[in-house]
């Protein structure tokens, strides 16, 4: 009997403990200030560098699509 008792206790120790981290992650929205102070820059970062299509600088041609015939 003694020996569930200390591990009912500790399966309880170890909830109360997950219980209180997870509120204090919650309070004090520690998740959104991991998010905007660490993941958000480096993103920001890795995405703002990356070599993209200029589309302002694509050639528009209006003879060059296809003619649609409505009347088939």
């Amino acid at each position: 009997m003694n020996k569930i008792c200390k591990a009912l206790l500790k399966v309880f120790v170890i909830a109360f403990l997950a219980n209180a981290a997870l509120f204090a992650v919650f309070f004090f929205d520690l998740d959104g200030k991991l998010l905007f102070n660490v993941v958000e820059p480096f993103l920001k970062k890795h995405y703002d560098d990356m070599d993209r299509k200029d589309t302002l600088k694509t050639p528009y041609g209006i003879d060059e699509f296809p003619k649609y015939d409505y009347n088939s």
